[in-house]
């Protein structure tokens, strides 16, 4: 039998609104597709809300809702039948956030990058470098080691300076 945790529910909704431009960054991110992102982004929010009797106060939010992420997101290619697809963002590369004055070409240029990875890799790329977890909380989210998470990180670096040209 789970207890529930009544008051957990509106302090989840009060913080996911405030984590809502990261989840979308992380959305992108995994995806690759604004599409796939807004409808990956409101099922994330969906489960969260439902299941917000299941977070522990005393863990972080933002990896809660991350796994959840991760985990519908990996249901989502299931369900699609196939394991990894790049997308061209229709909008050629909008950035999720501010870009800083960022040519359109370069980030489609990374976004194309980023979909081209393997999905394991686009998930390091995504919580370290994209959302600025630690290895060791990438790791524990991942349910890999740190040594793992280096590796991944690593050879998505490579691949992406390879893609993106020796100046990236």
């Amino acid at each position: 039998m789970q207890m529930k945790n009544t008051e957990s529910g509106p302090r989840v909704r009060e913080e996911l609104i405030q984590l809502l431009p990261r989840l979308r960054r992380l959305a992108r991110a995994l995806t690759g597709h604004v599409d796939d992102a807004d409808d990956l982004v409101q099922l994330v929010v969906e489960r969260a809300l439902a299941r917000a009797s299941q977070w522990r106060p005393d863990g972080a939010l933002d990896r809660w809702v991350f796994a959840i992420a991760r985990n519908a997101w990996r249901d989502e290619l299931r369900a699609r039948g196939r394991s990894r697809e790049v997308f061209v963002p229709e909008d050629d590369g909008a950035a999720a956030v501010a870009d800083g004055g960022t040519p359109p070409a370069r980030r489609l240029a990374l976004a194309e990058a980023l979909a081209a990875l393997p999905e394991d890799h686009r998930e390091v790329v995504a919580l370290v470098l994209v959302e600025g977890l630690s290895y060791g909380q990438a790791a524990e989210l991942l349910g890999v080691p740190v040594g793992t998470v280096t590796s991944r990180l690593s050879r998505a670096r490579m691949a992406l300076q390879d893609h993106l040209g020796t100046d990236a």
